[in-house]
């Protein structure tokens, strides 16, 4: 029988093996090792890009948090206007009431049958004080006055008889309101019943 040593064909081939798994683990480790390179080059550009997305940004954050600045100081500006525009507007109103009120009480006035004694304004009230002929006089007198645009609220306070010379008369004190003024609508407030 003829016998054969396989003794150093199963060592050659145990060494093989050994050279073939510590290539395929230094190309395993080499791959791998390049993989994470390239990895973490990709993951630092995108950090760096997103460093410059954020230093961006906060820049213009920056811009318009100066923009804001610089808008609500308009504002208030135009706040301050728009409360010096009523302010006058008021003044204005109030110093033509004065006219208004003596122009339209002359205009209501009737003629030959009754005289004013006393006129004031003090605010909204009024106080009208005369002396009528009769009555009906007075009657008209305040019929006039709930006709007006200017007035409201007209009462009689009092009316008494007065012996002057050697007429009697009708003494009487009435007050009124004057009425507020309508506001102006604004544009846009216009534009909006427009639609409606």
């Amino acid at each position: 029988m003829i016998r054969i040593n396989l003794l150093p064909f199963r060592a050659a081939r145990k060494k093989e093996n050994i050279r073939r798994e510590t290539s395929i683990f230094l190309l395993t480790f080499i791959f791998t090792t390049i993989v994470m390179f390239y990895h973490n080059g990709a993951l630092n550009g995108k950090i760096k890009d997103f460093e410059t997305r954020v230093a961006k940004t906060q820049t213009e954050i920056a811009k318009y948090r100066k923009s804001v600045r610089e808008i609500n100081r308009i504002k208030k500006e135009l706040r301050t206007l728009q409360n010096k525009t009523r302010i006058i507007v008021q003044l204005n109103q109030r110093r033509k009431w004065g006219v208004t009120f003596l122009d339209s009480i002359n205009y209501l006035v009737i003629e030959k049958r009754m005289w004013l004694t006393n006129l004031s304004a003090k605010g909204n009230r009024i106080n009208i004080k005369g002396i009528a002929l009769d009555n009906k006089t007075v009657a008209d007198f305040m019929t006039r006055l709930e006709k007006s645009q200017i007035y409201t609220g007209i009462n009689l306070q009092t009316i008494t008889q007065k012996r002057i010379r050697k007429y009697n008369l009708k003494s009487f004190s009435i007050t009124a309101r004057k009425k507020p003024t309508p506001k102006k609508k604004k544009p846009a407030d216009r534009g909006k019943a427009n639609k409606k």
